[in-house]
């Protein structure tokens, strides 16, 4: 048994609709143009950090993974063709800004791991046998000995103050790095947390980094997040919070109603 960030957020917003996706296995969205040209833009960061593409490389490798994720959703979706041609122009943009404000941001790093899978047990919780699933999009290593944790983020023109502080947001560097220390046995004072935000609509600086606080009291917090909806879970309490209605995908359904 697992539970992993998505999944957490899911309760932290309503723990029936977390019942519904994750225990019932109803899922409604599908996808659409905006996640396929984010799962585009993070494969393109994957190889330029890993295979080292050249410029003359970074248009064509998007438009073949922009292309595949669309066909992947073609039939379950109907594709607004001005959207698609935009992000195109957006992707191509961004492209050339990746790289240069990585390096701008950590100078001399080298590359600890890209896309590393956690899967470690939840030791603050001792009622089942549960561990922590998650993906980190890249870990670096810079030259003072300290590590990053970065995880890319697709936006439209960026983040506003709200939720650059939301901690429902925040708490997902919180917890990677909590279970990547414990995976490496690396004390969290050396780990630093970030992340990526690749802006399609904005005019100017498509890229910008942003470091993200995870000391030892957020790091509680979380952890306490963590084990209050592990305990909810295991006792079976879904209780529907219906202040999550309004933006939730199952409300009026045959699934779930007021």
């Amino acid at each position: 048994m697992h539970i992993s960030y998505s999944e957490l957020k899911t309760w932290a917003e309503c723990p029936y609709k977390r019942k519904l996706a994750y225990i019932d296995r109803i899922r409604k969205f599908v996808g659409n143009e905006f996640t396929a040209f984010g799962k585009a833009i993070h494969s393109f960061c994957e190889s330029a950090v890993v295979d080292n593409l050249t410029e003359q490389d970074y248009e064509d490798y998007f438009e073949m993974k922009f292309l595949q994720e669309l066909q992947g959703l073609s039939g379950e979706i109907e594709f607004k063709k001005s959207l698609v041609e935009d992000m195109r122009s957006q992707g191509k943009k961004m492209l050339p800004q990746i790289m240069p404000i990585l390096i701008q941001n950590f100078e001399d790093y080298e590359v600890f791991s890209v896309e590393e899978q956690l899967y470690l047990p939840i030791v603050d919780f001792d009622k089942k046998d549960y561990k922590f699933k998650g993906f980190i999009d890249l870990v670096i290593k810079t030259s003072d000995g300290k590590y990053h944790i970065i995880d890319w983020k697709t936006c439209s023109w960026g983040w506003d103050a709200k939720k650059r502080s939301d901690k429902l947001i925040t708490y997902q560097l919180t917890l990677y790095k909590k279970f990547w220390c414990q995976k490496h046995d690396i004390d969290p004072k050396m780990v630093e947390t970030h992340f990526a935000l690749l802006k399609r609509t904005a005019k100017r600086d498509n890229v910008e980094f942003f470091r993200v606080t995870s000391g030892p009291r957020k790091t509680e917090n979380a952890t306490k997040l963590l084990v209050n909806a592990l305990t909810h879970t295991v006792n079976n309490n879904h209780v529907k919070d219906r202040r999550s209605c309004d933006r939730c995908e199952f409300n009026n359904t045959t699934h779930c109603s007021r």
